[in-house]
């Protein structure tokens, strides 16, 4: 005898059409939210950019910034830096990721959730233990790479390889093992089976951690602050430098409306690559 299964409980009065304006109601409060502390202050940024200080509106703050050099060697820098440090985070970070999931050894799981604690951390905590070892009055002693462009490469792979590693690992924990089993039955060694049977699972999720360090580093702006790279120079800090150094609040604008354009096409990239990793 075929069971039954029982008919929902359906509150009398209650249909699709009288819901609608409850879940207007719920949906309001939120939207306000978003639109009062996200989207009116970047109206405000817009809006200044194209208000100089004599008054009206011109877009003569754009072609001012855009002509001028020092932006365009914080937009390379800027954009140089990011590259660089996404394709260090994705090399490492496929590394470590395939230690910790594939080689035994104690405190691989300890590790991994330590993975998980380190992406609570803030960005100039990494930057300031980094100078504490290498810096100038460091344990190890004086690297003046530090200040240069070079060390801000290297603060930026150490912080954001996990966000990396994440993906990864969440990856290689759904790889069926058969496969790996049936390729080392069949002989393939290591390198092969990583190449031919782990790389192209992997790929979907090393896209999307690597897409995502790629908009986080164009925005970063602690790491770069606290390296004391004084020839580093680039977007967030150039908006920093226009805004409180210069007193150039249309010119700062004008950067930070470029740098939210570049990062929302970028982060509609990374939500691309995310659906399609199932991320």
């Amino acid at each position: 005898m075929t069971e039954v299964a029982p008919r929902p409980r359906v509150i009398r009065g209650w249909s699709r059409r009288s819901s609608r304006p409850f879940r207007g109601a719920l949906i309001l409060p939120p939207v306000a939210l978003l639109c009062l502390f996200f989207l009116y202050p970047l109206v405000l940024v817009v809006r200044q950019s194209l208000r100089p200080d004599t008054g009206g509106t011109s877009f003569q703050a754009y072609a001012d910034v855009f002509a001028s050099d020092s932006f365009r060697t914080a937009l390379w820098t800027t954009v140089w830096i990011a590259v660089a440090s996404t394709v260090g985070c994705m090399v490492l970070g496929f590394v470590l990721a395939l230690i910790i999931a594939f080689v035994p050894f104690p405190g691989a799981k300890a590790v991994a959730r330590f993975v998980d604690v380190y992406l609570s951390f803030p960005s100039f905590l990494i930057t300031l233990a980094l100078l504490f070892i290498y810096g100038t009055t460091g344990i190890i002693g004086s690297f003046q790479f530090l200040t240069t462009p070079w060390g801000v490469l290297l603060a930026e792979v150490t912080y954001f390889t996990p966000f990396v590693m994440r993906p990864l690992l969440a990856a290689f924990s759904q790889l069926d093992t058969a496969q790996l089993e049936a390729a080392s039955s069949l002989g393939a060694r290591a390198p092969r089976i990583v190449r031919q049977v782990i790389l192209p699972e992997a790929l979907p999720a090393l896209a999307a951690g690597g897409s995502l360090v790629l908009v986080l580093c164009l925005n970063e702006f602690g790491i770069v602050l606290f390296t004391g790279a004084k020839g580093v120079t680039t977007l967030p800090m150039l908006v920093y430098s226009k805004a409180i150094l210069e007193s150039d609040y249309p010119g700062a604008c004008v950067v930070a409306v470029v740098n939210v354009l570049i990062s929302v096409g970028l982060y509609g990239l990374y939500r691309v690559v995310s659906r399609r990793a199932g991320a």
